[in-house]
């Protein structure tokens, strides 16, 4: 499920921010689904909708997303994946996404001739990707500071 393919206008980018502020503002901290009012433009009437609280501050972090002038997309946790999507989601060519299909490292089912990968293998491999990264970078500044050259 994608929502916004495209980068948000200044409008949108104004309106985004304006509804973070409101939303996060009036966010009881309880962790309770609440209500809120939604006036329909033609009739005027309000009407009462009561969201949960995860869906709303998930309404305020797109918001905050759009607001910072950033595309969002949203995917369940328990979507498949075609092999673009897994590669644009690890910011790598697809060729390079198969490679690590093929060796292995994030697993796959075939649908026919196609490759589906489970969203939640592509970000913990992400996630991997991210703490090796880390990793590395504490390594190489204790060496540096071994050998004097930190800032």
């Amino acid at each position: 499920m994608s929502i916004a393919t495209k980068l948000p206008s200044a409008e949108e980018i104004a309106l985004a921010r304006l509804g973070s502020q409101e939303l996060s503002a009036v966010m009881e901290t309880n962790g309770e689904a609440q209500t809120i009012n939604v006036i329909d433009k033609k009739s005027g009437k309000s009407h009462e909708v009561t969201i949960p609280a995860n869906a709303l501050n998930l309404m305020i972090e797109v918001l905050t997303q759009l607001g910072q002038g950033n595309s969002v997309s949203i995917t369940p946790i328990h979507a498949e994946l075609t092999t673009q999507e897994g590669a644009d989601l690890l910011n790598v060519s697809r060729p390079t996404f198969i490679k690590l299909l093929d060796s292995g490292i994030i697993p796959f089912t075939r649908s026919g001739n196609r490759r589906k990968v489970a969203f939640a293998d592509v970000m913990a491999h992400k996630k991997h990707l991210e703490e090796e990264s880390l990793a590395t970078l504490a390594d190489l500044s204790a060496l540096d500071q071994e050998m004097g050259m930190g800032y």
